[in-house]
């Protein structure tokens, strides 16, 4: 490789700023807020997204006279029964808070040098994982929240031959599974996790940040499929 790809590299990783721990560390809060680490009822439950985003709380829904007395049964505040246009609306109004506020943290995290911090260390770990170079990082993060930023990248890195062409198969493989995977559950799917069952259970079984996981497992078993594609072709 060259000093001039170096440098081009370099400029991609980096944008040409440095990037200092404030940065490290808003990314490491960014995936503890977003994992579930912290969803408790205890004091720390104010670190992750579930717990601070909050629910609508509970309505009665039914009133039934018993031997033992008078017995309710609660609803969350969209009821019972609904159908139609109107129960869709009040769908629609219960997911809106989540998905605004999952936008705003991502934003804020963004400012403080989250995403160019795991373009950082992503520099580190992409060639032995699926055999891309670190200079894809940027198009990389890019792509988990953008199809077109991370589409449009790949091709200045293909352009400007940093990337090769096997190395670009390979990339494209991890992009279009779950295509913007990240960016499209955090603005839609995140939604489900914020649901509350009549009995005021969480709808949703399993922690948010076991999806986000599968999500990447599954991008980094295609990259790896097409890798080996790629290497029998050669």
């Amino acid at each position: 490789m060259t000093e001039q790809d170096s440098a081009q590299q370099t400029q991609l990783i980096d944008d040409g700023k440095p990037i200092g721990i404030g940065a490290y560390i808003s990314f490491i809060l960014a995936v503890v807020f977003f994992s579930g680490l912290c969803y408790t009822d205890e004091w720390w439950g104010i670190f992750d997204f579930v717990v601070l985003n909050g629910d609508a709380g509970n309505l009665v829904a039914g009133v039934k006279h018993t031997a033992d007395g008078v017995s309710t049964t609660m609803a969350s505040f969209r009821g019972k029964g609904g159908s139609g246009a109107i129960d869709g609306f009040l769908f629609a109004v219960s997911i809106v808070p989540a998905i605004m506020f999952s936008v705003a943290m991502i934003e804020v995290f963004d400012h403080y040098g989250a995403t160019r911090a795991a373009g950082r260390l992503l520099n580190r770990i992409l060639k032995p994982l699926m055999g891309i170079p670190g200079t894809t990082a940027l198009a990389l993060i890019a792509s988990l929240q953008s199809t077109d930023a991370g589409a449009a990248l790949t091709r200045q890195l293909a352009d400007q031959k940093i990337i090769t062409e096997k190395e670009k198969k390979i990339f494209a493989a991890f992009q279009m599974a779950a295509d913007a995977g990240i960016g499209n559950f955090l603005a839609s799917g995140i939604a489900l996790f914020v649901l509350v069952l009549p009995n005021g259970q969480q709808a949703m079984p399993v922690s948010l940040g076991l999806c986000l996981g599968m999500i990447l497992i599954g991008k980094v078993l295609a990259a790896n499929l097409m890798r080996l594609v790629v290497m029998r072709q050669h």
